[in-house]
Order: C-alpha cells, then sequence, then structure tokens
C-alpha cells in the first residue's frame, strides 16, 4: 500500500455521531490521466483526464491534465474512466446463506430460508456485510442499498451491525430500514419470529432515521424506509410507512411484481394489480423506488413512469429464481428511472454488479431483440440510474465537475483490447479488472485488491458468517 493509501485509509470512513464521516481532506487531489474517460451524461474523451480535489471532481476533459500542484497522478493509460456503479437492491445478510434451495421459486426459497435467516445475529449480519461490501467494491460499485426486514428478536442491533461493516470497506451506503408485520399466524410466509407489531416497526424505523440519517451534501450513509412486500406487510405498516418517510424527508423502498404469484395475490385480496395497489396507498413517486418489476402491464410502466418512481432491476436473481425477465426495454423508453441491483446473495450467488451489465442486456435482447439494451444503456442504468432510484442524481452517476468523486477505473488493455470499444468491453464481456476504485476521491481498490481492509480477512469473515448461523440453525432446526 502506498503511503498516499495509507493515509487515505486513516482518513476516511470513520464513524461520527452514529454517521459515517466523510468530506473534502479524506481524498486529497488526484489526477487521473490517459484514460477513455465516459462521463455518461454526455460527453466521451478518448486520451481524457480527471481532476478531483477532496471529495468533488474539479475537472473533466480530453486530452492532457492540468498541472495541480501536490496532486497524486494515476497513470489511466489502457484504462476506462466511469462513474462508479450504484447498487439500487441487495441483502447483505444473505451471504452468510448461499447455496440454498438452488432449485426453488421464489416462494419455495423463502420458506426454506427464513427458518436459517431467523437465527441470525449481529455478529453473522456484521461478517456477512463486509465481505458483501468488499466483493461490491471489487466489482466497480462505490454506492450500495441494502434492504435488512428480518429482525429476529433478541439478536443484537442488526442495522448498526451492517453500517459498522460500510465504513470500514468505505463504500457510499444507502441501508433501509426493512420490516414485516404478517408472520405465518396471520397467513404470511416468515416464521412469526422475524416480524415485528405495526408500533414497533415504526419506533425502531424512526430511531434508525434519527440515529444514522445523513443528509448533508456528499453524505456517506442515508436511510430509507423499506417495509418487505405487499405479501409479508399488512395495508396499515404500509400506509403508516409512507407517512412516516415523509414526515422525516427519507426515501421509500420495497419489493413489488417480482413473481406471477404477488400478482394473483394482490388481485385477490384487493382487486388489483400490484402497481395498482401501490398506487392506491400513495406509495408511488419521485421519493420511491421498487425493487424487481418483473411483471408489469402495459398501464403499470406508464404509471411508474408519470410518477418518476424508480425501479431497481435485479437480472440474475429474477433469472436464478425463475421469477421472468422484466419489462427494462419498455420502462426506459417510457423515461421510467431504473437502476441494476444484484439482489441477495442467496439468490443471486457471487454475483458481482458490473456482471449484472452483461445480464441485463443479453436477458432483454434475448426477449425483445439485438437493440433492446445497448452497453451504455446498461452502463447508464448502473449509474446514473441507480443515482435516480436513490434520489442523488446531482451528486453521482456521472463524472463532472461539482459531483462527487466516485470513479471506476477499469483495465481494458491486455485481453480486452481486441474490443475497439471500451464500453462494449466493459459491458459485453467478463468484468475488466479494477486499476482503481475512488469513493469520495478516497482509494479503496487498487489493482484489483481492497486497501481499506485486508482481502482476504474480509473473505474469511464471510465464510465464517456462514458458518456460524448454519450452527446458529442447527440448534433448532
Amino acid at each position: 500500500m502506498s503511503t498516499a493509501m495509507a493515509d487515505e485509509k486513516m482518513a476516511g470512513g470513520k464513524m461520527a455521531g452514529g454517521k459515517m464521516a466523510g468530506g473534502k481532506k479524506a481524498g486529497g487531489k488526484k489526477v487521473i490521466e490517459n484514460a477513455y474517460v465516459v462521463t455518461v451524461s454526455g460527453d466521451e474523451h478518448p486520451g481524457g483526464h480527471i481532476v478531483i480535489d477532496g471529495d468533488r471532481i474539479a475537472a473533466v476533459g480530453p486530452g492532457p491534465a492540468p498541472r495541480v500542484d501536490g496532486a497524486e497522478r494515476i497513470d489511466g493509460t489502457g484504462c476506462l474512466a466511469t462513474p462508479g456503479l450504484v447498487n439500487t437492491h441487495h441483502h447483505l445478510y444473505q451471504w452468510a446463506a448461499q447455496g440454498m434451495a438452488v432449485d426453488g421459486t421464489l416462494f419455495e426459497w423463502l420458506v426454506a430460508s427464513y427458518r436459517v435467516w431467523a437465527r441470525m445475529d449481529a455478529e453473522v449480519v456484521r461478517d456477512a456485510a463486509t465481505a458483501g461490501l468488499g466483493w461490491l467494491a471489487l466489482s466497480g460499485c462505490t454506492t450500495t442499498t441494502d434492504h435488512h426486514y428480518v429482525f429476529p428478536k433478541g439478536r443484537g442491533d442488526l442495522f448498526a451491525a451492517e453500517i459498522e461493516a460500510a465504513a470500514e470497506i468505505g463504500v457510499r451506503f444507502h441501508p433501509c430500514r426493512g420490516s414485516m408485520d404478517r408472520g405465518r399466524s396471520d397467513g404470511g410466509l416468515p416464521p412469526d419470529e422475524v416480524v415485528e407489531n405495526l408500533d414497533t416497526v415504526l419506533a425502531e424505523t424512526e430511531a434508525a432515521i434519527d440515529r444514522h440519517h445523513d443528509a448533508s451534501p456528499g453524505s456517506m450513509l442515508r436511510v430509507a424506509v423499506a417495509p418487505c412486500s405487499p405479501f409479508s406487510v399488512s395495508k396499515e405498516l404500509l400506509v403508516a410507512a409512507a407517512e412516516l418517510a415523509r414526515a422525516k424527508g427519507v426515501r421509500l423502498h420495497t419489493h413489488l411484481a417480482e413473481t406471477l404469484d404477488e400478482e394473483e395475490h394482490t388481485k385477490r385480496h384487493f382487486g388489483m394489480t400490484p402497481v395498482e395497489y401501490m398506487d392506491s396507498i400513495g406509495w408511488l413517486g419521485g421519493d420511491v423506488w421498487l425493487a424487481h418489476c418483473v411483471h408489469l402491464h402495459d398501464s403499470d410502466i406508464a404509471r411508474l413512469a408519470g410518477t418518476g418512481t424508480g425501479v431497481a432491476h435485479c437480472p440474475s436473481s429474477n433469472a436464478r429464481l425463475g421469477a421472468g425477465i422484466a419489462r427494462v426495454a419498455h420502462l426506459l423508453e417510457a423515461g421510467a428511472p431504473v437502476g441494476l441491483g444484484v439482489d441477495g446473495a442467496a439468490s443471486a450467488e457471487l454475483v458481482p454488479l458490473a456482471g449484472e451489465l452483461r445480464q441485463a442486456i443479453y436477458m432483454q435482447r434475448a426477449r425483445y431483440g439485438p437493440t433492446a439494451l445497448t452497453a451504455r444503456q446498461a452502463l447508464e442504468m448502473a449509474t446514473l440510474g441507480g443515482a435516480r432510484c436513490l434520489g442523488r442524481q446531482d451528486e453521482l452517476g456521472a463524472l463532472e465537475p461539482g459531483r462527487l468523486a466516485d470513479v471506476a477505473l477499469w483495465r481494458v488493455d491486455g485481453f480486452h483490447a481486441a474490443v475497439d470499444d471500451p464500453v462494449v468491453a466493459l459491458a459485453f464481456g467478463q468484468t475488466p479488472p479494477l486499476a482503481r476504485l475512488l469513493v469520495g476521491g478516497r482509494t479503496v481498490v487498487a489493482d484489483g485488491e481492497l486497501v481499506t481492509v485486508a482481502q482476504d480477512a474480509a473473505a474469511r469473515r464471510g465464510a465464517d458468517a456462514h458458518r456460524r448461523l448454519m450452527r446458529l440453525a442447527e440448534e433448532v432446526l
């Protein structure tokens, strides 16, 4: 590790008052030069440069970089520079429960998994999140959400555990305080020991927002309100959660329209499609993003686009569970915000976020033809589209002066150099190695290795979390 990287490690990612610290001093000054720079929002600069001052981009352009006194110079020869990728849907605790119900449908997989998840504790969550977040960073992710909705009683502060892991890895984090209030005794899928009553959900969610949410510019940590899904959550909780989120000025997230079973459920109980149901209770809007949205009608797509409701597209998970192929091409055509997500590691084992570009492209083309989704559209979904879902399109998702210095520098020389277009080389083939990953100007990955934590140790923690969870589950199975 270089002296500059060591200094960054000491300066960034600490906790301050329950919120992640960051800011201009952490990243210092850097100049990336001789890279193929894709701004995503507009221009592309072969042999271009990026100037970074602290946690912000100061300049982007073609040709040699200007002289910047005291700056670390990064040679981007043979590299593609893109905005850091944004992961819009995840379940980090599931790193500890990979490889279960590998041939099951969503509901079969959930029934098999809940009995194991019910035994997780804060130690499992912290170590699983450390491995999962490290894996994301190694695939170019600088900002990630997490949807944590399983809270077994008496197992520690699970929400704080994953926030601590994100601070350690050094990624920008948008954890979603999830919830379920319909257990098996009320006709739901999850065991009763992992559901909460309405008053508890609202109190704990408000406390999580008050303790952790940082709304300031350049924030490393923002909290969202995220009841699990229409089939595991009561209407009363959905309505109250939306009221709480809007009173607190935070965003809303949930799963929606992932399977045909869910559509049958909402039609049987409410006489509406899942989108119509959520619309009827005030759950569509520019402060909402929804995971999956695989099974949509034309009217649903129009309504999502018209309200500015975001969609987190998780192609690998949807394929793994046999849920179907989301109508992403139609959502984009209608103007809906669409981002990419890897979903939980237990429904998309070891999937890298960068790999979802190819998966999204190929699945749309398999369904709608070879012009359905381009490499640049997929990259935009993974960056600016994700930023739109999180309400951070003015700070993230593009390489422009004034935006946060979240930058991925991909090696597209070597074998990848056989493809003339570096964006196609990134999106179509095996993910290129990372030369550098910067979050707010601070190095998180260098030459394909995590530098904020010991990479081998992070991997071991993920394996240990799996073994611990399996032992805990065996105690009651």
